[in-house]
């Protein structure tokens, strides 16, 4: 299994920052990849089950389910259903954590995902670089950081 994981400190709370990506339909507000993005068959974007159908800019589509959630772990956890990468059994998680020296957060965003050992450098290295610390980035210019 090939795998991810990105983190970062955001010169936030880490109430604040899950407050802005909580909302897993929320990607378009805070992902500057993203164009748009709906939850399927109108069910709340907080829904253990839910798929999200979202956009990247380049117009990819991309399908992911919310598999796990907590308010008081501040996390989710999702899969990728379809998607344009050469990839299966994706599973990915980001997460908040407080850091109590000062108003930030420790941030941190994982995945592990199967794919032909070929494709492994270029998919970690995308997923890590444009996905994650992409997001991560964009939180941080959000906050002031």
């Amino acid at each position: 299994m090939a795998r991810v994981f990105v983190s970062s400190v955001i010169g936030a709370s880490a109430e604040q920052v899950w407050e802005r990506v909580r909302d897993f339909n929320a990607l378009p507000k805070w992902h500057p990849r993203i164009r748009d993005s709906r939850i399927e068959d109108a069910l709340p974007a907080d829904k253990v089950g839910c798929i999200r159908n979202f956009t990247l800019q380049n117009g990819d589509n991309i399908r992911e389910q919310l598999v796990g959630l907590s308010d008081y772990d501040l996390f989710y956890s999702y899969t990728m259903l379809d998607g344009p990468m050469p990839l299966w059994d994706y599973m990915a998680t980001i997460r908040f954590t407080p850091v109590t020296d000062g108003a930030r957060c420790f941030a941190e965003w994982s995945a592990e995902f199967s794919c032909e050992p070929t494709d492994e450098a270029d998919l970690v290295d995308g997923i890590g670089t444009n996905v994650f610390q992409g997001g991560f980035d964009a939180l941080k210019r959000h906050f002031g950081g």
